[in-house]
């Protein structure tokens, strides 16, 4: 029988098996579990039929509480159902889950197993969420690839049917979740030969229904809740037996073997691991290397985590075993180790010449986890004195717990083809990759790999494609440190970036860029030059950008860099490249017309010839930068700059000392200079009728009006061209209107508003715009001239600073410039509770937050609790902010009581009172107020001046995570608007509504 092989990721095996068993599917997305539940739906609506002949029954519902809700009712009502989730997501499940567990109902929840929110949201994969779920009574199955997804998944639902014990199966977030494999696909037939229809019909039996009515869910008094709990652990103790038979029944099926607990490696090991996930494969391919080498060392893989079945789990280790090192996925603040490593503990308690055992603790929120770490896991277990509690991949200076990473080695089968692809958000880069691994994949015998790492500024982002092709399978879960061929799709990463790190010597570069060969050797940095000389790489450059242009395909580059791929590559011949790229423009672009079609041809035809060679100078080994005078503070230094140019990895843990609360400074993103757009606006001002609207709309602040002097005009550089501000306030002003070039994400919404008849603002190739960097620099140093008017429309709210400035958000991002104006009108006085999602994302992605400060060093304060909270979370800043309040206030009137105030204190304290709930007002007395309360020995005095963080009104704000704001009644421009009517901001809506009330709700 021929096997039928796919390329897909985790999500898809998963959602493709759970399809099969699913009669109804309760749903909310949350990343990176969302694709599982777009599957079912997309395949439900397609009319696809699971195992019983019906398409399934899916029901998006309102929140994580609300799927388990309803998964909890389905499955009463005899129903097979099933639900997809990851972190906070599945936390909120819980409650349900004890009563699932509790009534024996065999539902299923896949879950790509994600970071939970602590000192920062992590949307990235570790084992805190399903840990958090260990005692609810699911048994719990772990798969560490996409084969695995594929090959066990319907264990879990076989299983459940049968034993009915609800399952938990879950696998790596990211890195399995959408690592694509090319893997063998079960058949539902063979599926459905495994089903348990007496269990099944046993199942529906038991439905709520009043043809046969019975009581379910009561509530017990003391004398019978304990034994009742008890009555059920007869089919908790059934399910490992019952796995284990199944997954006998599929390793029939497959070839491939599979228990409880794997063991792989030397019969007579005496050194061995034991874990669960995707590290599995990193620590398989590192024990045969080891082995080579004459070492004795193995490893165990866990499958079945709840129901932990100690006899399973013995049988499976040699006897010659000494030393076990576990390691865990999650961090237990307080606990003597981790669960996986305590079950072990505990499975040896009553066990003859027990082995050591150690725990330590690996991957958190997808920290790569490479051989290196695996060797000295290995090497700490051999030495004379093994550490306990131990971490991997990181350097623990302030605890010690680190074990040092050795020497890198690769360790894929030989002929193994790794290829690293440096891509901008948008762009296609991600895209066009996993059509390359789908077309080798579909059309040679090779095996493909592709895991793509993401920063989180979206459309905007950096994003990095690993993959990797050859002739056998690929167990290689970490990313690439060895590349035979690196791509970068945006010149100006050359500067932000190693992008040759870990390139092979010999290994292929090739560079999208608009410069020519000649312009290299002034604009590429020199530790650039100097790896290319080093490492002997070939280098090649191809201008994308101007042939996309010319080709009507904007700033999608994609289908050039594919193609010119393929051609340096030599992965597949080049005329089955061809092929297939015209065959996929067919599929992807048919129904957008022949000439979208044609011009992608087209970009494949110039991808594969367009491409030039340039060969690396001699002195380029010793080329040399010149030296930046930088006045940069400690976290700039030290933790800025490294994360900024990807390399945020080796930073030691006490680079965070100090901020172990997860406070980090405003103000990162106006270093970045990402430079990512090949076009942005360019200002004509003869055109200009200085409406500012430009301004207004902008989503990063990179385009502002600028206000100047005669004299600061006549100090500006050449070619800053200004026009005589109009308006009676701006007499004796020149204005101009400024765009940052290296901050503008090209999105074109200036150029769009601009009402003039004769555009002010046209968008031009980045190239053409060089200057615009010294005016910016000029511009954006010019003293802020928004206090010559009140910002009651938009032309002179522009001239405020924006504190919300060059955030992550998508070019043309919806919701930026609602949150930017509302900062530049309450910014130097606003606390800002934000809910999780986009706004959050792009608010306060490490280190370079796009909220900063005024010259006198205020600005919003910003913090974010969950997606779920939001109105509570920001109701509680608002009554714990208003309280302190008020108490300064008791204390001031009281001291305007004494007899002996100097008089001119007493009148600022008088006007302040008066002017209590006056939000500017409170700003600029409290400026005035400060000094002389501080000068002040009386000691009431200087408890107001302790408390003089309270001195100005602040401005309460709810910021959706989807893009919505409301005021929560304690702020306002003037006095009127703070008498309890706030105003709701819909962020996709300009109209503005009053929330009489003034609180959240």
């Amino acid at each position: 029988m021929s096997k039928l092989m796919k390329t897909m990721d985790g999500n898809k095996a998963a959602a493709y098996v759970a399809y099969a068993f699913t009669e109804v599917a309760t749903i909310y997305p949350i990343t990176p579990s969302s694709p599982m539940a777009e599957d079912v739906d997309e395949w439900m609506a397609e009319g696809k039929q699971n195992i019983f002949g019906h398409p399934v029954n899916i029901m998006e519902m309102q929140s994580e509480a609300g799927a388990a809700g309803a998964l909890h009712g389905a499955l009463s009502s005899g129903a097979l159902t099933t639900t997809f989730t990851a972190s906070q997501g599945l936390l909120l499940m819980i409650p349900n889950m004890y009563k699932i567990a509790g009534e024996l109902l065999p539902g299923v929840m896949h879950v790509s197993a994600r970071a939970l929110a602590t000192h920062a949201l992590s949307i990235f994969g570790d084992h805190s969420d399903v840990m958090s779920t260990a005692q609810t009574g699911f048994a719990m199955l772990a798969t560490g690839s996409v084969q695995e997804v594929m090959d066990l998944a319907g264990v879990a639902h076989l299983a459940a049917i049968k034993s009915r014990v609800p399952f938990l199966h879950f696998f790596d977030g990211f890195r399995t979740s959408h690592e694509q494999q090319k893997i063998e696909v079960m058949e539902y037939e063979d599926l459905a030969r495994l089903l348990d229809r007496e269990a099944l019909q046993a199942f529906r039996n038991r439905a709520l229904n009043p043809e046969h009515p019975v009581i379910r869910g009561t509530n017990q008094n003391p004398d019978i809740f304990f034994q009742a709990r008890e009555a059920a652990a007869p089919f908790f103790a059934a399910v490992p037996d019952i796995v284990e038979d199944y997954m006998a029944e599929i390793s029939k099926i497959t070839g491939r073997e599979y228990h409880l607990f794997n063991y792989y490696g030397a019969p007579d090991a005496e050194d061995m691991i034991i874990a669960m996930g995707s590290a599995c494969d990193t620590i398989e391919e590192t024990v045969d290397y080891l082995n080579k080498q004459g070492r004795k060392v193995g490893m165990l893989r866990v499958h079945l985590y709840r129901p932990f079945s100690v006899k399973h789990m013995l049988a499976a280790i040699p006897a010659s075993v000494k030393r076990i090192a576990v390691l865990d996925r999650v961090k237990t603040p307080g606990a003597p180790g981790e669960p996986l490593y305590l079950d072990v503990r505990a499975a040896f308690y009553d066990q003859p010449n027990a082995p050591l055992i150690i725990g330590g603790r690996y991957g958190l929120g997808s920290k790569d986890t490479i051989p290196a770490d695996i060797v000295a896991v290995y090497d700490n277990l051999a030495s004379s004195e093994p550490k306990n509690n131990f971490t991997i991949s990181i350097h623990d200076d302030v605890s010690f717990s680190s074990l040092p990473r050795g020497e890198i080695v690769d360790m894929l089968p030989p002929g193994t083809i790794q290829c690293k692809f440096w891509g901008l958000g948008s762009d296609g880069t991600v895209g066009a990759n996993k059509q390359a691994v789908d077309i080798i994949g579909s059309n040679t015998d090779m095996y493909a790999q592709a895991y793509f790492s993401y920063d989180s500024k979206k459309s905007g982002g950096m994003t990095v494609s690993h993959l990797r092709f050859g002739q056998e399978q690929i167990k290689a879960p970490y990313l690439i440190n060895q590349a035979d061929f690196v791509s970068c799709s945006n010149q100006a990463y050359v500067y932000s970036y190693d992008l040759l790190d870990g390139i092979k010597n010999g290994g292929t570069f090739l560079l999208n860029t608009t410069w020519t060969p000649a312009e290299l050797e002034n604009k590429l940095p020199a530790a650039l030059k100097r790896e290319m000389a080093e490492k002997k790489v070939k280098f090649y450059t191809i201008d994308g950008v101007n042939i996309a242009s010319k080709l009507g395909l904007g700033n999608r580059t994609n289908m050039i860099m594919q193609a010119a791929f393929f051609k340096l590559s030599h992965v597949i011949p080049e005329d089955v490249a061809v092929s297939e790229l015209y065959n996929s423009i067919e599929k992807a672009y048919g129904k957008k017309g022949e000439t979208v079609v044609q011009q992608n041809k087209e970009a494949v035809h110039a991808g594969l010839s367009s491409y030039v060679e340039v060969k690396v100078p001699e002195a380029w080994l010793h080329a040399q930068d010149e030296v930046a005078d930088t006045h940069e503070d400690e976290f700039m230094r030290n933790i800025l700059r490294p994360m900024q140019a990807a390399q945020g990895d080796s930073l030691p843990v006490s680079a965070f000392v100090g901020r172990e609360d997860g406070t980090f400074p405003t103000g990162g993103s106006k270093v970045e200079k990402r430079g990512v757009s090949s076009f942005i606006p360019e200002w004509y001002a003869e055109n200009c009728i200085q409406c500012n609207q430009c301004a207004l709309v902008c989503p990063h602040a990179t385009i502002r009006p600028a206000l100047l002097t005669a004299e600061e005009k006549a100090a500006a550089p050449e070619g800053f061209v200004t026009l005589d501000a109009k308006g009676k306030e701006f007499a004796g002003y020149q204005y101009r209107m400024q765009v940052s070039p290296l901050d503008c994400l090209g999105c074109g919404s200036c150029a769009v508003i601009c009402p003039a008849k004769e555009k002010a603002l046209v968008m031009q190739p980045l190239a053409t715009q060089h200057e615009q960097e010294a005016n910016w620099d000029y511009a954006i140093q010019l003293p802020e001239r928004g206090d010559l008017v009140a910002p009651t429309n938009i032309k002179n709210s522009q001239f405020r600073k924006p504190l919300l400035e060059f955030s992550g958000a998508c070019a043309g991002c919806g919701e930026t410039p609602y949150a930017k104006l509302i900062t530049q009108l309450f910014g130097d006085r606003m606390v800002i509770a934000n809910a999780t999602g986009c706004s959050s994302i792009w608010g306060a992605a490490v280190p370079c937050m796009p909220y900063t400060t005024n010259e006198k060093g205020r600005g919003p304060a910003w913090s974010n609790s969950l997606f779920e909270d939001n109105a509570e979370f920001s109701l509680g800043l608002y009554l714990g902010g208003t309280e302190q309040r008020e108490h300064l206030k008791a204390r001031v009137e009281r001291a305007l009581e004494k007899t002996d105030l100097e008089a001119k204190l007493r009148d600022a304290l008088q006007e302040w009172l008066d002017n209590y709930s006056n939000g500017e007002r409170s700003i600029e007395i409290s400026d005035r107020l400060l000094p002389l309360l501080q000068a002040s020995s009386d000691p009431d005095i200087q408890e107001l001046y302790r408390r003089r963080d309270h001195l100005v009104k602040k401005s309460f704000w709810a910021f959706g995570g989807d893009g919505w704001a409301y005021d929560i009644g304690y702020g306002g421009l003037d006095h009127e608007w703070a008498s309890g009517q706030g105003i709701i901001v819909p962020v996709f809506d300009t109209e503005v509504y009053s929330n009489t009330g003034g609180q959240a709700s």
